[in-house]
């Protein structure tokens, strides 16, 4: 089984990335996109994608990501978002990547882009993520 389809099954296995309609894209050791289609209930009082949303799939982007290299039971310990600029898209594109893989905690960043109809995407958060391995379930 490849990293991708590796990432897809635990993707599915969350109910709550379900709901989102968060779909795992690519993954290759370190790096892994993520995919949220828009939809006008994930939006806040001014229609623009609710900030909890952006960190959701950021959050899940990093996490995956140090799930390459990690394996599957890993626990954000910090995190932190910075939100640039409104979130109005047809859907959200998440790029986390790996930057320092260490024996107790990994630091990753990520990016997220909302795509407009034209394919366009516009950078509008990102985040920096630490993350230990988790006790199994």
């Amino acid at each position: 089984m490849s990293v991708l389809q590796l990432l897809q099954q635990v993707n599915a296995s969350a109910e709550f990335n379900r709901w989102c309609g968060i779909e795992v894209t690519h993954a290759e050791s370190g790096k892994v996109a993520l995919r949220m289609p828009w939809r006008k209930e994930m939006g806040q009082y001014t229609g623009m994608l609710h900030a909890g949303l952006a960190a959701t799939v950021m959050e899940t982007a990093s996490g995956f990501a140090a799930g390459t290299q990690l394996g599957p039971q890993v626990l954000v310990t910090h995190f932190s978002v910075n939100c640039l600029r409104p979130a109005v898209g047809v859907c959200f594109i998440a790029r986390a990547e790996v930057v320092k893989a260490g024996k107790s905690q990994t630091f990753t960043r990520c990016d997220l882009f909302s795509v407009d109809s034209a394919g366009e995407e516009r950078l509008v958060a990102n985040c920096q993520a630490v993350l230990a391995v988790g006790p199994a379930a």
